[in-house]
């Protein structure tokens, strides 16, 4: 991974459009014209290259973008979708089947937990969860009917970090399929080239970086993407998350520019976490070396772009928690808000919200307590100035002394 720097494969990349200009071209149609029926018939069966039947198969906007997000991941090709959760579960469908089983780990977002837990035992596929920093569980939780092995690089919200390399060798012995969500760590951390079977992102987040598109990705080998986009038995084309090629379109020009963003969101959100740290705050970022995966960490990643740009603290209750994001909207130092990769800083208290899907005696078990609020930490030029404020309200509310 060392000689692999996605933001070059991505720049690598060269689309012009129709009739010359600089971005590609958008195809603003559902469906296509053909100058003979053999090669409608022809498409449909998946033999004629470089034409397009109808835009929930394929368009060539959502291709340019898929190819681009390949790229970046260091995949053969890739699946876009209308959302993070249009990526994730017809992955999990396409691999499992019903008496079929899925390891999971514990701490994943809400939207994903809810699926595994609660929707998939309808179809007749049952989940463990586990604690995936433990490899010895891990391994103990695979059956004989398991199928696939589910993580995420950097866990929402507790930011615990998964070792895919261990997680692959473990995947490979057992002849599972480690699904890895790369959503909170684009371009840091490259799953594929650690081992990962599928690497899965919500492109709403920090690839796209606006808060304005809602779009997620499948990256994978040739083989996978073509069967979750076949006509007959395919997740994708049956279930039919198809993203708009004017999304797609928007998508790609943003990710030309995410090098630039999470250099910056890093950076911001190191120069915050040892802050908070020195001041007392029980602080958590995968950047500090109290971070009880840091070393692994900074191992696996590509250190041009850090740690990544979320942290969490933990102010003591929900009261206080629910206090300081309020305060700290009204100063205009972010937005109380879900999700993440914005350019403002986002601030939630996931136990209320992103991972309220995960029972109360779950959330306590797995360690997310009431009073913790996770970051999204934004491009503020001016860091310090962020801090100072951010100081300001936490003594304001006796949260600091």
């Amino acid at each position: 991974m060392k000689n692999f720097n996605p933001a070059d494969k991505i720049q690598d990349l060269q689309y012009f459009g129709e009739f010359g200009g600089v971005n590609p071209s958008i195809s603003d149609s559902s469906t296509y014209t053909f100058l003979s029926a053999k090669t409608m018939f022809d498409t449909f069966e998946g033999n004629a290259e470089g034409c397009y039947l109808y835009s929930r198969h394929s368009s060539p906007s959502n291709l340019y973008l898929g190819e681009a997000l390949a790229a970046m991941e260091g995949t053969e090709t890739a699946n876009v979708a209308a959302s993070g959760m249009g990526a994730i579960t017809p992955t999990l469908l396409q691999l499992c089947q019903n008496g079929e089983h899925i390891v999971s780990s514990r701490t994943i977002y809400g939207g994903t937990y809810a699926f595994l837990k609660n929707f998939g035992p309808r179809l007749g596929i049952k989940t463990t969860f586990v604690d995936i920093t433990k490899l010895d569980v891990v391994e103990a939780a695979i059956q004989p009917n398991t199928k696939v092995l589910y993580c995420e690089t950097v866990s929402n919200p507790l930011l615990e970090v998964a070792d895919i390399e261990s997680l692959a060798k473990l995947a490979k012995k057992h002849n599972l399929t480690l699904v890895v969500d790369n959503t909170f760590s684009p371009l840091s951390v490259a799953p594929a080239k650690l081992g990962a079977d599928v690497v899965i992102h919500s492109l709403t987040k920090y690839i796209n970086g606006s808060s304005d598109t809602v779009g997620g990705v499948v990256c994978g080998t040739h083989d996978f993407i073509n069967a979750l986009k076949n006509v007959n038995d395919g997740a994708s084309m049956l279930l039919g998350p198809t993203m708009d090629s004017l999304r797609s379109a928007s998508v790609l020009k943003n990710l030309r520019t995410l090098h630039i963003r999470m250099k910056q969101h890093s950076h911001n959100a190191m120069y915050l976490a040892e802050k908070f740290e020195k001041d007392g705050i029980k602080t958590v970022y995968p950047g500090l070396a109290s971070h009880p995966s840091h070393e692994l960490y900074k191992n696996m990643i590509n250190p041009e772009y850090g740690f990544g740009g979320m942290l969490t603290i933990d102010v003591g209750s929900l009261d206080k928690a629910n206090a300081l994001m309020e305060l700290m909207q009204n100063r205009n130092l972010g937005y109380l808000a879900v999700s993440l990769g914005f350019y403002k800083t986002l601030f939630s208290a996931p136990g209320t919200s992103t991972s309220s899907e995960i029972p109360l005696e779950e959330q306590a078990e797995m360690g997310l307590t009431d009073g913790l609020i996770r970051f999204s930490i934004g491009l503020d030029n001016d860091i310090e100035r962020t801090y100072q404020m951010m100081k300001d309200c936490m003594k304001e509310l006796s949260i600091l002394n």
